[in-house]
C-alpha cells in the first residue's frame, strides 16, 4: 500500500509538471520545432521534478513557487536524453519567472546552480568522461565510475533535491547528503537493470553495457554486492533526513523506491 501511495504521488506531481510545460509551450506558438519539443517532453517518471516538489514542500515552499523549477529540471533532463537543443525549452526562462520567487536573488541562485549542475562541472563533464572512457586504454576503476556518475547522473538529481532549500533560503546540507547518496544508488540500480532487467519493463534494450565491454558498478563489484551497495546508499540517504522526522517520509520512501524499481 505504501508503494502505491508513493506511485500516486509521483504520478500527480508528474501530471502537474507536464501540464505546466504544456502551458509554457503555448507561448512558443506552433510548428515543427514546438511539436518536437512537446513530443520529447511526454512521458518519463518525473523523478527529478518530484524531488524538487518534495524538497520544496519539506522546506515550507508552496507548490506554486516550486512548479517552475520542477518543470525546468524535467525539461533539461529531457534535453540530456536526446542530446539536442530543441527540447531544452529555455530553462533559464522557466526559472526566471516571478512565480518561482519574488526575490531576484533566489531566482539567480536557482539559475546559476542549475547551470553548474548541467555544465562543465556537472552533467556535461560526466558525459564527456563517459565518452572518453569508451576509447581509453585504461579501464575505469570504482572511484573513476563513481566520479563519472556523480557528474553525469548525480549532479542533476542533487540540484533537484536542494532546489527546495534554495527557494526557502535554508541550509541544503541534509538534502545535499540525501541526494548524493540517492544519485549514486540510482545509477547502480540502472547498471543492475542492464544486467537482469526485462527490456519490456525497463523500456529500453538491456545488456548493452556488457556487450560493449563497458565498466559498470556491476562489472566491478559483482551483481550481489552491487545490490547491497545500492541498498546501503538508500539507507544512507534516509539517515541524512532524520533531522526532519516524519516530514521527510515521502523522500525516504522515494529512496527505497529507487533501489527496488524495475525500470
Amino acid at each position: 500500500m505504501e508503494d502505491i501511495k508513493l506511485s500516486e504521488k509521483l504520478n500527480v506531481a508528474n501530471i502537474a509538471i507536464q501540464n505546466y510545460l504544456t502551458n509554457s509551450l503555448k507561448s512558443f506558438g506552433s510548428g515543427n520545432i514546438v511539436d518536437g519539443m512537446r513530443y520529447a517532453l511526454l512521458g518519463g517518471k518525473g523523478l527529478r521534478g518530484f524531488l524538487v516538489m518534495e524538497s520544496a514542500a519539506l522546506m515550507g515552499v508552496t507548490k506554486a513557487n516550486a512548479i517552475s523549477a520542477a518543470a525546468a529540471v524535467e525539461a533539461l533532463h529531457t534535453y540530456s536524453l536526446v542530446h539536442d537543443d530543441l527540447p531544452c525549452m529555455d530553462d533559464d526562462e522557466l526559472l526566471s519567472q516571478r512565480e518561482c520567487s519574488d526575490d531576484p536573488n533566489i531566482r539567480i541562485n536557482l539559475i546559476s546552480s542549475l547551470a553548474r549542475a548541467v555544465g562543465a562541472q556537472g552533467m556535461v563533464l560526466g558525459q564527456a568522461q563517459d565518452i572518453e572512457a569508451e576509447s581509453s586504454s585504461h579501464p575505469l576503476g570504482l572511484d573513476d565510475i563513481s566520479e563519472l556518475q556523480r557528474n553525469k547522473t548525480g549532479a542533476l538529481i542533487e540540484w533537484s533535491a536542494v532546489a527546495g532549500a534554495i527557494l526557502a533560503c535554508e541550509d541544503p546540507k541534509e538534502l545535499r547528503e540525501y541526494s548524493q547518496a540517492l544519485g549514486l544508488a540510482f545509477q547502480i540500480v540502472d547498471d543492475i537493470l542492464d544486467v537482469e532487467g526485462d527490456s519490456n519493463i525497463v523500456g529500453k534494450a538491456v545488456g548493452k553495457d556488457n556487450d560493449a565491454g563497458k565498466a559498470t558498478f556491476v562489472s566491478l563489484l559483482g551483481l550481489a554486492p552491487a545490490k547491497l551497495r545500492a541498498q546501503a546508499l538508500a539507507d544512507e540517504a534516509c539517515n541524512a533526513l532524520e533531522p526532519f522526522g516524519d516530514r521527510a517520509l515521502t523522500l525516504k520512501k522515494l529512496a527505497q523506491f529507487v533501489v527496488s524499481r524495475e525500470k
